[in-house]
């Protein structure tokens, strides 16, 4: 039996078969991914519920259960329950009450916010600062809210181009193993921010933005040269950039520009013992006024539950290898 284990005890009510199958879903599997979340077990006869788990963790998985018994009206899917957990491990409710309102991006999808409180922080400096700086573990949003405020700005003529920039580093391969000529080698790299447009833009009206030469999506290497004015860019996957890519992305960044830049600096794919230009970035830029920083942390991790767990056992192997 595991230390220091809780019970606590929850009863639906009032009873409804329906209500209930739509909390619990098939076969119990919304349960089940609670139970994966917060490492707890959960039972259940009829309406009656046992938690059982380390205290906190109990509770915290009870409270996700009735929260989510009172939006069972209607039927839950897997988002709505990975979603229901993410909010309530990240006490975003809370936080934005504290700290004022949630920027809300304008897109295809509605109006688009952060669901923690340092995706919420990520968004503002977005909106208040020229650069900014979003680094992380993967599945914590920095992309996907990058486009989404790009997508924003956009929509309220705010700038007149969308830019979005990877650097072509393999991670295991090379480009000339890739059929193709050279736009086509790349182009796999791209294939995320594609994605991305895709979700908040619609598929048609990304096509004729191209046409327009109002969105582009290139790699790093094409940005050489160029100022870019009244644009929105973003540079993602930058902890593959060197020092010396960094330098010339920062430098493109012409008048009535914002600038963002993701990464994740525990998956660096440049040769062992090159310098990431991300890495040197966040230490030359940390007090430069007009610069901001978001370090988003495994609590941000916006996907399955699971991923969150996955990103905290990698950092404790690290940790240790350190």
């Amino acid at each position: 039996m595991r230390p220091e284990m809780k019970y606590l005890e929850w009863e639906a009510e009032p009873l409804d078969n329906a209500r209930l199958a739509n909390l619990c879903g098939v076969l119990d599997e919304n349960l089940r991914q609670i139970e994966s979340a917060f490492d707890v077990t959960i039972a259940r006869r009829s309406g009656h519920f046992t938690l059982a788990g380390a205290p906190a963790q109990a509770r915290l998985a009870l409270d996700v259960l009735q929260r989510l018994w009172a939006r069972a009206g209607q039927e839950l899917s897997l988002d709505d329950i990975q979603l229901g957990v993410i909010e309530r491990l990240s006490d975003a409710n809370e936080a934005s009450a504290e700290d004022g309102a949630v920027p809300q991006l304008r897109t295809r999808k509605g109006a688009i916010g952060g669901r923690t409180p340092r995706q919420v922080a990520y968004l503002r400096a977005i909106q208040s600062h020229d650069i900014t700086f979003g680094i992380g573990p993967a599945g914590t949003g920095k992309t996907y809210l990058a486009v989404a405020a790009a997508v924003d700005a956009f929509e309220r003529e705010q700038i007149e181009r969308i830019v979005l920039t990877r650097p072509a580093v393999e991670a295991g391969e090379r480009l000339g193993f890739l059929p193709g000529d050279l736009a086509q080698k790349v182009d796999p790299y791209l294939r995320p921010l594609y994605d991305a447009l895709y979700d908040l833009f619609g598929f048609e009206r990304v096509g004729k933005l191209f046409e327009r030469g109002a969105i582009e999506i290139a790699p790093l290497a094409f940005m050489r040269g160029r100022t870019l004015n009244h644009s929105f860019i973003i540079l993602d996957e930058a902890q593959n950039t060197t020092p010396e890519q960094m330098k010339m992305f920062l430098t493109r960044i012409g008048i009535g520009s914002k600038a963002v830049i993701t990464g994740d600096l525990t998956q660096i794919d440049l040769p062992r013992g090159a310098k990431s230009g991300l890495a040197q970035a966040r230490e030359v830029l940390a007090e430069v006024r007009g610069v901001a920083f978001t370090q988003f942390l495994k609590e941000d991790v916006v996907r399955h539950p699971l991923v969150a767990r996955i990103v905290e056992a990698y950092d404790r192997l690290e940790g240790g290898e350190r």
